[in-house]
């Protein structure tokens, strides 16, 4: 076998990695693994410092004074917001809705047409009606034509007799004759007063087609729609309405409270109240208690109190069934002259604060007070409510300034941005 010449064989000498350029790649790796956690802890450093410079952002609210002498809170409880006119408008008939002119949220005025009802069949008993009265309208007329004729006749007839010529059955039939035509016109007459009051009851009918508001109001709810059957009984299952719409005069507002017949005592007429909705507990409003119902629950023992708001007009918030909390105000009497101790029965509070400045950590109740763009924690020791304010026994001052909404996770020396 031939063996081929040197020149053809390939040279893998040219594939060989020199000993310097293996070096050198190693060398560069190296720097490169070595230099990631290097950049990674310095990255977590920068935003660890970035976090903690940021200031978180909160709202304040100053500690107000606590007067000795100013209303204290008798009592509090809860309620929800009732109107003393609230209406469900239905129709008097029975029949099926042709057109609604309202919607909810839709201010009305007494009077307003809300809907109509179909009325094709009242009102043919309306146009038949008017016939009936207009028939005997004139056939008063035509009596009244004939009774003149009969006493002309009748006229002549007693001219004859007295003459002689004319008989006595004559004179007799001619008087008559006008006698019930007289009675045929009385008649005529009454039945135009019958058919008056059937154009009465025809109309009444067709004014019952249409539904107007008995008073001036906001509708809170639309219960019928057009080709609906409405009535005022539930015939027809649930096929039929019995309401067309729920209006409410937003003017008559007040507040309704259950008070447990225990301190139903603390509560008079024309007591001072402060009142705080559940969905704005930062807008607190004045109001009195207007009566006390003179009746109690037998199954909840409680008293249902019904208290104004003042200048309702004002709080354009308020609106019907909102959950609301009450405070029943008494005017403290002054601290009598003496020792502390006989000065006072108890404790006095040292300021009001909001109840939204309070956060609460194992069973403990601490504020954070704001003090040269950092908070302080600071625990509190509580007393009695007072509408949207609540009394602090110890741990704040008055006029201190307390953080009523910021982060959850706020902490003691956080630096922090006043909203």
């Amino acid at each position: 076998m031939a063996t081929p010449p040197i020149s053809a064989r390939p040279d893998l000498g040219s594939l060989r990695i020199h000993d310097g350029q293996r070096s050198k790649t190693g060398m560069g790796k190296r720097v490169l693994y070595a230099a990631i956690p290097v950049l990674v802890f310095a990255g977590i450093v920068v935003a660890a410092l970035a976090f903690r410079n940021q200031k978180a952002v909160v709202e304040v609210a100053a500690a107000s004074r606590a007067d000795s002498a100013g209303p204290q809170t008798a009592l509090n409880a809860s309620g929800y917001i009732t109107p003393r006119r609230r209406a469900t408008i239905a129709a008097k008939i029975t029949g099926r809705v042709t057109g609604v002119f309202f919607d909810e949220g839709t201010r009305v005025k007494e009077g307003q047409l809300l809907a109509t009802l179909d009325d094709a069949d009242v009102k043919r008993a309306l146009d038949s009606a008017k016939a009936d009265r207009d028939a005997a309208h004139a056939a008063i007329a035509d009596y009244e034509v004939q009774l003149r004729n009969s006493q002309i006749l009748l006229r002549r007839a007693e001219q004859l007799q007295k003459a002689g010529v004319q008989t006595q059955e004559a004179l007799d039939n001619a008087t008559t004759a006008v006698d019930s035509l007289k009675a045929k016109i009385v008649l005529a007459r009454q039945q135009v007063a019958a058919s008056e009051s059937r154009i009465g009851m025809a109309q009444q009918a067709v004014d019952n087609c249409t539904i107007r508001a008995p008073f001036a109001g906001v509708v809170v709810s639309k219960d019928a729609q057009v080709g609906e059957m409405v009535s005022p009984n539930s015939a027809g299952g649930g096929f039929t309405r019995t309401g067309i719409a729920t209006i409410v005069d937003m003017h008559s507002n007040e507040i309704e409270v259950d008070v447990n017949e225990s301190y139903i005592a603390r509560v008079e007429p024309n007591q001072q109240v402060a009142a705080t909705l559940d969905a704005y507990p930062d807008k607190p409003f004045p109001a009195k208690v207007r009566t006390v119902i003179p009746t109690a629950d037998r199954q909840k023992a409680t008293v249902k109190v019904r208290i104004t708001i003042i200048d309702l007009e004002k709080y354009n918030f308020i609106l019907p069934d909102m959950g609301v909390k009450v405070a029943f105000l008494e005017d403290a009497k002054p601290p009598a002259k003496g020792n502390g101790k006989d000065a006072a029965k108890g404790p006095m509070a040292v300021a009001y604060i909001p109840k939204s400045a309070v956060r609460s950590e194992s069973n403990a109740s601490f504020v954070f007070l704001v003090h040269d763009g950092k908070v302080e924690r600071r625990a509190v020791s509580l007393g009695a409510d007072r509408g949207a304010d609540v009394a602090v026994m110890a741990g704040v001052s008055p006029g201190d300034s307390l953080v009523v909404k910021g982060p959850e996770s706020l902490r003691d020396g956080d630096k922090v941005e006043i909203h």
